[in-house]
């Protein structure tokens, strides 16, 4: 096999594409390989040069020669990944032997890099599966290279060299098919939950950074993505994107085929980055719906009758819904809404694998029931977690490791495999972040909290009322906010009345319902 490129770079993203990694994957480890070699696969230790009084030219063809015979236990850092280890030096000199090459060959150093991270599993998983290039390059630095400092402005560095990589040669990467059968709601859920807590940025500069470089200013990576991949009429960075956001969940979904993703979302049309375009799109396929929402719908809200916001339902709890929401108080978020709150519109059914390609007709949801009648929790009840595992969906079927401790309860699903969403409270021990199972619950005992006029407060709705009776509602952003009235509790529509707290991005400023908001 000949390498394909005109420098090495090239060469060596064209090697690892084949390889099953994703663009995210190739750059990060690309970024390290940078960091340690330059890409030069003859690079000797510059601090060894003068030590052994060779250059990278003459100690290569010594080793070659075999002239020079302490190339294994020197502990001299050589070539691409810059092999120190006396055992690894001694693989990859068999190797070069074996294949009858230069120990320097860029060719022969890629088949032995390959070799060596099929032994290395948990960094192959995550190459094979990142989302962002500092996922990547973090498991490279800390668990394959695994130089003396692997602190934070090292991995910055060894991500900045990643993104130049993935800038230069992803938006030529060739399209995957997504595996057969691939495509469900309980994939894409987990993909969307991963992207919590990503921020807009203020500039086109750190886009795969989750929290870098924030800003109000709609540059992400999301729209970078989508443009590359042919996605839209033009670049949509610097322009809301809450449904671009939905559309790259969808083409990650597909394992980046766009034109899979596109079908499963139903986009039949010139693909434009907006609300208003996917919304016609379930429409005209017959599968746009008011009522009935299921996890992984595409769903559409309102502002002044004209749809304004789309995000996806994550789970469905009688008339409360649970959505994961991009462009939302400029971040992805997990949201709670009433399903009945004058905000929301509807919602667009997909095309999962699991669902085929007809019409679905809505079902009546099954009558809801306690999952575990002894416990009779309630959104907002700090319990303690004696698990483990936590989940991305009410009914994922895998899920990843967490630490037991004390939580917040933030939705239910009785329906569900796994009912209940907790979040770990902070300083009580926990990692939970997810849907869990109602048998390693155990309720704590603590003082409810009666919000009183004063208290600071967590807005998690997104409208608000100009009386405490009116009947339509206006937009807002949640987040942190004041209570400054309260106005006939029990009787009134929307009791309480919030404004914002400057700095928290909310702007909340009116009426608004009884369980809308959390003690923040």
């Amino acid at each position: 096999m000949s390498l394909k490129g005109t420098n090495n770079a090239e060469k060596i993203w064209n090697f690892l594409s084949g390889k099953g990694l994703t663009a995210y994957g190739i750059a990060g480890l690309m970024g390290n390989l940078y960091a340690e070699s330059g890409l030069i696969p003859t690079n000797l230790q510059n601090s060894y040069e003068k030590k052994l009084g060779m250059n990278d030219v003459e100690y290569t063809a010594a080793v070659d020669a075999g002239t020079y015979t302490n190339f294994v236990r020197d502990s001299a850092g050589y070539g691409l990944a810059q092999w120190t280890y006396w055992s690894r030096k001694e693989a990859l000199l068999n190797y070069a032997k074996a294949a009858k090459t230069s120990i320097g060959d860029l060719e022969t150093q890629l088949g032995f890099l390959w070799k060596e991270l099929n032994g290395y599993t948990a960094v192959l998983k995550v190459l094979k599966s990142a989302a962002t290039i500092r996922e990547a390059s973090d498991i490279v630095l800390t668990q394959f290279e695994r130089p003396a400092d692997q602190g934070e402005s090292v991995q910055k560095a060894r991500a900045s060299y990643g993104q130049k990589y993935f800038d230069q040669y992803a938006s030529t990467e060739p399209q995957k098919p997504a595996a057969s059968g691939s495509c469900t709601a309980a994939r894409l859920l987990e993909i969307a939950a991963a992207e919590i807590g990503y921020k807009e940025k203020a500039s086109n500069a750190q886009l795969d950074d989750k929290t870098a470089n924030a800003g109000h200013n709609n540059w992400t990576k999301y729209a970078r993505d989508l443009y590359a991949a042919g996605y839209y009429n033009g670049n949509k960075n610097g322009y809301a994107w809450c449904d671009v956001f939905v559309d790259w969940c969808f083409y990650q979904l597909a394992g980046r085929d766009a034109k899979k993703a596109q079908q499963v979302e139903c986009q039949t049309g010139p693909y434009g980055a907006g609300c208003k375009w996917s919304l016609s799109y379930y429409k005209e396929q017959g599968r746009y719906f008011t009522e009935n929402p299921q996890p992984g719908d595409q769903i559409f809200f309102t502002s002044g009758g004209e749809v304004s916001h789309t995000g996806i339902v994550e789970s469905v709890n009688g008339t409360t819904i649970v959505t994961i929401e991009g462009n939302a108080s400029d971040q992805v978020k997990r949201i709670n809404r009433k399903m009945h709150d004058g905000y929301t519109l509807g919602f667009g059914r997909p095309k999962f694998d699991s669902a085929g390609s007809t019409p679905v007709t809505p079902t009546d949801p099954e009558p809801e029931k306690p999952t575990n009648p002894s416990l009779d929790l309630q959104v907002g009840d700090v319990v303690e977690y004696t698990g483990s595992i936590h989940y991305a969906s009410a009914n994922a079927t895998s899920g990843p490791k967490c630490k037991p401790g004390k939580a917040k309860v933030t939705a239910l699903y009785p329906s569900g495999k796994h009912p209940v969403h907790l979040i770990a409270i902070s300083g009580g021990g926990s990692t939970v972040y997810g849907w869990v199972d109602t048998a390693l619950i155990k309720k704590q005992a603590e003082e409810k909290w009666t919000p009183k006029v004063g208290d600071i407060v967590d807005y998690k709705g997104s409208v608000h009322y100009t009386s405490a009776n009116a009947s339509t509602p206006k937009g807002c952003k949640g987040g942190k906010a004041k209570i400054t009235q309260i106005y006939r509790l029990g009787s009134s529509k929307h009791p309480y009345h919030l404004i914002r707290v400057t700095g928290s991005g909310a702007t909340v400023w009116g009426w608004v319902d009884a369980d809308t908001f959390t003690k923040a």
